[in-house]
């Protein structure tokens, strides 16, 4: 297997990598522009909008601003976008989206950057030409950042069972790489990362000469920041990282026990509600920030043939986008290159097992959740005991109990 992924000097096809200012540095784009960028999901967006709320109270005296009340409008973009919330959160409303365009208009004249990796699910190019327009027409500049699909691959698996997802990595595999129409169990996997066509979605809203593709390079740390800088024309090293244990993926071992925690949850028929309140934001939530992986644990593997699989799709990826006649910042061939690590055959060779004190902190996360809402006793006559009842009519009842404690709430 071909393992180089070395940094190659041009782009395909010849695209432009400029403009490029006096000083050797990225030219800013015009004053004015109000950047979008899209992500899609996995491509740095949580560092990138991090790190430009970190710096809103600097960025005015640069001529920028980052016109958001939080690092990532979530909701406002799954509004423009009419996509549903994770799973048992609220559903947003067009408030929240409206709430956005008002700090976007407030911006006046001045560069204002706008960043959701949720614009990546519009799903047409209807909602797509309304997004452009209503942001602003002719100002808006959309910005694409890019990784390898081998590299998206676990971490969006991981992500998708942190919303419920309870089928297998290597079988979500072969459904979104083997089993057309390769939609099933995530449809929005292909509307995100079929790269060229989400490129071209936007190419057909705001022209080829208003779309920046940013590869990202796994070996640069900063220079996804330093781009930014530049494209915003920002002092360099304005933009610095901000540690976020809430967004790192989960090991292996961890993703396994919430699927099969998914597999319960589902199997019993509790309400969606109560698996945003207890389980994503209440067990996972709080494992991932009160447990950091070791070296011992076992990271989700890609085997082979997905991993060429993809390579194989990057290549058509990167030929498309190439000829597309936008600007490409970094190197378009990392998007086909094959891991320098190549990813194991099968199984692990050592099995991924939860350690006590993590699932021990996956628990204190639900019961502290559970603990928040507010108890109201009531005195409920009984007509069995509980020796009396079936242990899966058990969780369904408590699971209901919670959920009506936490509507009160």
């Amino acid at each position: 297997m071909e393992t180089d992924c070395t940094r190659g000097e041009a782009p395909v096809n010849n695209a432009p990598i400029g403009p490029v200012s006096p000083t050797g540095r990225l030219a800013a784009l015009p004053a004015g522009t109000r950047l979008l960028h899209i992500g899609p999901h996995k491509t740095g967006t949580t560092a990138i909008q991090g790190a430009l709320f970190a710096a809103k109270d600097e960025l005015p005296e640069h001529g920028v601003e980052f016109p958001a009340t939080t690092r990532h409008p979530m909701e406002a973009a799954l509004a423009a976008c009419a996509r549903p919330a994770m799973m048992g959160d609220t559903v947003p409303t067009e408030k929240h989206w409206t709430r956005l365009l008002k700090q976007v208009e407030a911006t006046g004249s001045r560069t204002s950057v706008i960043s959701s990796e949720f614009f990546a699910d519009a799903p047409d190019d209807e909602t797509v030409a309304r997004i452009v327009e209503q942001l602003g027409g002719e100002r808006v500049h959309v910005l694409v950042t890019l990784r390898p699909l081998a590299r998206i691959m676990p971490s969006q698996w991981q992500q998708y069972v942190q919303n419920g997802l309870r089928m297998g990595y290597e079988d979500w595999l072969e459904h979104m790489l083997r089993k057309a129409p390769y939609e099933k169990p995530n449809p929005s996997f292909w509307r995100r990362h079929r790269h060229d066509r989400l490129v071209e979605r936007w190419i057909r809203a705001v022209g080829a000469d208003r779309v920046t593709v940013v590869v990202v390079d796994d070996r640069d740390r900063d220079g996804l920041m330093r781009t930014f800088e530049a494209l915003l024309g920002l002092p360099e090293k304005l933009l610095h990282p901000v540690p976020d244990t809430a967004n790192r993926s989960l090991t292996l071992a961890e993703t396994e026990m919430l699927r099969n925690l998914n597999v319960e949850f589902r199997g019993n028929g509790l309400p969606d509600e109560l698996y945003s309140k207890l389980v994503r934001n209440g067990a996972v939530m709080h494992m991932k920030n009160s447990c950091s992986p070791t070296a011992a644990d076992v990271k989700i593997s890609t085997p082979d043939w997905a991993v060429e699989a993809a390579g194989r799709i990057g290549a058509e990826i990167v030929e498309r986008i190439g000829a597309m006649g936008v600007r490409i910042i970094g190197d378009p061939t990392l998007l086909h290159a094959l891991p320098a690590i190549p990813a194991q055959p099968g199984p692990p060779a050592v099995e991924a097992r939860i350690a006590p004190e993590v699932a021990a902190q996956a628990l204190y996360g639900a019961l502290a959740a559970a603990a928040s809402a507010p108890v109201r006793h009531t005195a409920e006559p009984k007509s069995r005991t509980v020796h009396q009842t079936s242990s899966k009519e058990l969780v369904r009842v408590l699971g209901h109990r919670c959920l009506k404690k936490l509507r009160r709430r």
